[in-house]
């Protein structure tokens, strides 16, 4: 059987960019049981709720729900179990002292298989006010409706 190539998105987490504003990213690897990769492959996964946190100097994803594989038996994983996250041990000590020292968090974005491995892309992020979350919108608005006005004028051409 051949290798997966590329990145194939599995989930995305977009009230994370509503909700947060976001600072750094990283790829992150996932310790994962079997049922959980079928699971993942199936495209079963929800990152609404996830958040990442520090435990002993490891990174935890709590809060996902990976549903049980549908034909497992048996060795079904539990939903929503602490899932280790795989950094360098430089990037964990950059993250963790980030986190520590101006309040800010981890969260998931995206879950995907980058060449047949499950990966998470994470953010360091700082939460927004809700004025925060109102003017992005507005920024968005404004940036659709300058786009849809340049359409309609180079079509009038």
């Amino acid at each position: 059987m051949p290798k997966e190539s590329g990145r194939k998105v599995v989930a995305t987490n977009r009230k994370a960019r509503h909700d947060f504003h976001i600072l750094d990213t990283w790829e992150a690897g996932l310790v994962l049981m079997g049922t959980e990769v079928k699971s993942l492959r199936d495209g079963h996964v929800s990152l609404g709720e996830g958040f990442c946190h520090f435990d002993r100097g490891e990174l935890w994803l709590e809060a996902v729900n990976i549903p049980e594989y549908t034909q497992g038996s048996w060795t079904n994983h539990p939903s929503k179990r602490k899932r280790k996250l795989l950094l360098h041990r430089e990037e964990l000590a950059k993250i963790e002292h980030k986190v520590n020292e101006s309040g800010l968090t981890v969260v998931p974005l995206q879950m995907y298989f980058n060449d047949g491995r499950a990966k998470v892309e994470i953010a360091l992020a700082r939460g927004k006010k809700d004025y925060d979350k109102r003017q992005s919108l507005r920024e968005a608005q404004d940036k659709r409706e300058a786009l849809r006005e340049m359409r309609e004028r180079n079509r009038r051409r």
